[in-house]
């Protein structure tokens, strides 16, 4: 089996004495994609915190074969680490430019001379960014503020973008476009860990897929085996396992 690019083993995180993660193990390889479903209040935006070194942790995190449990978040996003929040967390009193240009620093730091270049290609997986490129991030749309979020995020060449509920507060039609650019995505091979409450969109595009309930995993498995587990459909997918995204 080849060695994973993120392999996670043991994890536990949480807030002060509260702990969230009791003990969880999972892995991304190379170019994949993995989904993380579950309830609200599983646990799922605090993996992806802990991953990124937003929160600290116990257990072992590795990124590309090296121990990053007690680097510091900066470390991680040099590394080639990547996280699009759910609040996305735009700089609002900036252009879309600007914020785009904001994401290059892991590029400029590493001392890629033509980083600035990237921005070519982030317009032609975003052309509705390029049209709105000299406007003000915080008078976005919603679906065009996760374009932007992704966008920054893509700006650093990540080997790993790790994406917390793209498809939260969207509308259907939009919420099928983020999951295309996500097919899109694959195909750069960035590898690609995906947290979302849309179970049934969420597994149609992993590979690889872990039911997250109450801070523990509850099932993992081939993400086309899972959604057509009887437990996965009655709980996350409902009856019309015809529905698109």
């Amino acid at each position: 089996m080849s060695t994973p690019l993120l392999q996670i083993q043991g994890l536990r995180a949480g807030y002060g004495r509260a702990e969230v993660l009791h003990g969880i193990d999972l892995r991304a390889d190379a170019g994949g994609v993995i989904t993380v479903i579950g309830p609200n209040g599983a646990g799922k935006s605090t993996l992806l915190n802990t991953v990124m070194g937003l929160l600290p942790g116990k257990g072992s995190i590795r990124f590309n074969g090296e121990d990053i449990t007690a680097l510091a978040l900066e470390e991680r996003v040099m590394l080639g680490m990547a996280l699009v929040p759910e609040k996305r967390e735009l700089f609002g009193t900036m252009t879309v430019e600007d914020n785009l240009v904001l994401g290059g620093y892991r590029q400029m730091r590493l001392g890629h001379a033509r980083w600035r270049d990237r921005l070519a290609d982030v317009f032609d997986l975003f052309p509705r960014l390029k049209e709105r490129r000299t406007q003000l991030a915080g008078t976005l749309s919603g679906g065009e503020r996760q374009m932007l979020a992704v966008g920054r995020a893509l700006m650093g060449r990540p080997s790993l973008l790790m994406l917390d509920e793209p498809s939260l507060g969207l509308a259907p039609l939009i919420v099928r476009e983020i999951f295309a650019i996500v097919q899109t995505l694959r195909q750069t091979g960035v590898t690609i860990v995906l947290v979302e409450q849309n179970a049934r969109a969420a597994l149609q595009v992993a590979d690889h897929g872990y039911v997250l309930e109450m801070g523990e995993l509850a099932l993992e498995g081939p993400a086309d085996s899972l959604a057509n587990d009887p437990r996965v459909i009655e709980t996350y997918l409902g009856t019309n396992r015809s529905a698109t995204p």
